[in-house]
């Protein structure tokens, strides 16, 4: 390990200290001080996510870029404003929420290849995505209770039809219907934006 030693008794071992490898890393692109950095740190982070909600696989695409945003900006690193574990902790937490954001617009999307079911829209007759995405939302409030849950399970946060029904503890039957009952809905609200 590299960092400092300590002497304790007649032995001396090193201390495990991340601010100097950051150092290392920020000055001269030490890449045994990053491969220890990432040795004792990716293992701590693919954890924490894991224990957040994310998979293993995530937590460890995460753990991977997380410490890859450590070699790239290492020179940003200020150990008086945070420690080093600190600001580790925090790039990897953004790049969770990126990719759930990610998620959230990919899911959107999917409703909208539903709704969209006749073909390209010409130039003049799109609106923003924001906008849209305002429009679909106050539509879905029109929808009853049980029509808006399925919806947001099987679309939003990417729940098959027979995971919805056991989430939800109703037949698989119900899913269908409710969706069914629901994209019709929301078509009809919808006209407009195809």
């Amino acid at each position: 390990m590299r960092g400092a030693s300590a002497a304790q008794g007649d032995r001396f071992f090193a201390l495990f200290d991340p601010n100097a490898l950051i150092a290392a890393i920020a000055r001269s692109g030490d890449r045994d001080a990053f491969a220890e950095l990432f040795d004792h740190f990716a293992p701590r982070v693919k954890g924490l996510l894991m224990r957040g909600g994310a998979s293993a696989e995530l937590a460890e695409e995460i753990a991977q870029e997380t410490l890859l945003s450590v070699w790239r900006k290492a020179a940003m690193f200020d150990p008086d404003k945070a420690s080093a574990s600190t600001w580790i902790a925090t790039i990897a937490r953004n790049r969770r929420i990126d990719i759930a954001r990610r998620e959230t617009r990919s899911r959107l999307s999917q409703v909208y290849e539903i709704l969209d079911e006749e073909g390209p829209q010409q130039p003049d007759e799109t609106i923003s995505g924001a906008e849209r995405d305002a429009r679909v939302r106050a539509a879905m409030t029109g929808l009853s209770t049980d029509q808006y849950r399925v919806v947001e399970l099987a679309f939003l946060e990417g729940f098959t039809h027979q995971d919805v029904a056991k989430h939800l503890a109703i037949p698989l039957g119900t899913v269908k219907s409710r969706l069914r009952l629901a994209l019709s809905h929301l078509r009809g609200k919808l006209e407009d934006l195809r």
